[in-house]
């Protein structure tokens, strides 16, 4: 298993850094987020040190959902209070991420936390067709290379 030695979630993983796990098998492992935004905020990560989404593979990052998805599901049955779940992917600083090991957030929520997307002045408006279909375009280019 490739890691990084600097990564804090390399070492979590190696047992090398406290963490307190709820799930592991070959593929990921899943543990509590040290900042929750709520009780019973976990992370999904690759066991395979992998600094951005891009480098997961498709195996790896379905896995990472169907975790999730069974996670979101205990969380719901675990009397924690949690009333929905986000799942969430900060890739790059830009995004939010702060820890560069490509992670699945698993956030247990309920109404009035404090926590939750601020949208843009103006996001409301929408976009026009022509617009829509010019990125759309652009992506679809993109995935055609692929």
């Amino acid at each position: 298993m490739m890691s990084d030695p600097s990564c804090i979630f390399c070492r979590i993983i190696a047992d090398q850094a406290e963490a307190s796990f709820v799930y592991r098998d070959e593929t990921v492992t899943a543990f509590m987020d040290i900042n929750p935004i709520n009780p019973g905020h976990l992370l999904v990560v690759p066991n395979r040190h992998a600094s951005s989404l891009g480098e997961v593979n498709d195996e790896v990052g379905s896995h990472m959902f169907v975790v999730g998805r069974k996670l979101a599901l205990a969380l719901r049955r675990s009397g924690l209070r949690c009333d929905g779940v986000n799942l969430f992917v900060a890739d790059g600083a830009a995004a939010g991420q702060t820890v560069f090991h490509s992670h699945l957030h698993v956030v247990p929520r309920h109404a009035g936390d404090g926590f939750g997307f601020h949208f843009p002045p103006g996001y409301a408006r929408g976009a026009s067709r022509a617009d829509l279909d010019a990125v759309a375009n652009r992506v679809c280019a993109v995935l055609e290379e692929n």
